[in-house]
């Protein structure tokens, strides 16, 4: 075997069974809290917040550690009627049929359409990108590996971390995609995985009530 550097590990903690339970039970509660929200409020989010969410999705496990992953973080007005301009044009083309009737049926009880304005009036768009490879200072290029599992971890860490610190989302991914790579200026090496809009919920907010039946632990889990 390869020999390797390691260090002690230093910052676990371990719980009491008993602990341990009421921590599981505790965050499942909190977490049935968390809804894609449509509505946004306008009220402004400080950045160092939304830097301390990104750095927690920075420590999800990946690939080789390469951390195949970038965020955008978009706060600019002009930057997020772009995105939008560009959002709802594909979308138009995707809910007047390119998707099909039955994925439309599919999103029917949410309610969705081709028009997003939470675009515009969230106060931040991330845009996540992966990135299939990565060039080296001597000019060579770097594979990354299981890229799609190793972003899509950091997304979910992310989204967890904003709901954390009271913040409510909503993952939004037009197709195509490759729009978002000339807005945001993003290399060749790198593709759009997801856009995610972030902030508070406007007063008026509402969660379709599709959307809030979840799959029974018998139908998701298997104890063998």
């Amino acid at each position: 075997m390869q020999e390797h550097n390691s260090l002690p590990l230093s910052d676990f903690i371990e719980y009491s069974p008993a602990e341990m339970l009421a921590r599981s039970e505790q965050f499942f509660v909190d977490i049935k809290r968390r809804h894609s929200i449509r509505q946004f409020s306008d009220k402004p989010v400080a950045q160092e917040i939304i830097e301390n969410c990104i750095k927690a999705a920075g420590t999800a496990p990946n690939g080789a550690n390469h951390q195949p992953w970038h965020f955008c973080v978009i706060h600019s007005a002009d930057i997020k009627a772009q995105v939008r301009q560009q959002a709802e044009a594909h979308e138009q083309g995707f809910y007047q049929g390119r998707a099909g009737d039955e994925w439309l049926g599919a999103l029917k009880p949410l309610g969705t359409d081709a028009n997003k304005p939470y675009l515009e009036h969230a106060p931040w768009l991330i845009a996540i990108f992966s990135q299939k490879n990565k060039e080296l200072e001597d000019g060579h290029k770097q594979n990354n590996y299981y890229v799609h599992e190793s972003v899509g971890i950091a997304t979910g860490f992310l989204i967890n971390a904003l709901h954390n610190c009271g913040l409510v989302t909503l993952t939004h991914t037009p197709k195509p995609m490759r729009f978002l790579s000339k807005i945001c200026n993003r290399p060749d090496n790198e593709r759009p995985y997801m856009l995610l809009v972030v902030g508070y919920p406007a007063s008026d907010a509402t969660v379709p009530e599709h959307a809030i039946k979840k799959k029974s632990l018998v139908e998701i889990a298997s104890f063998l």
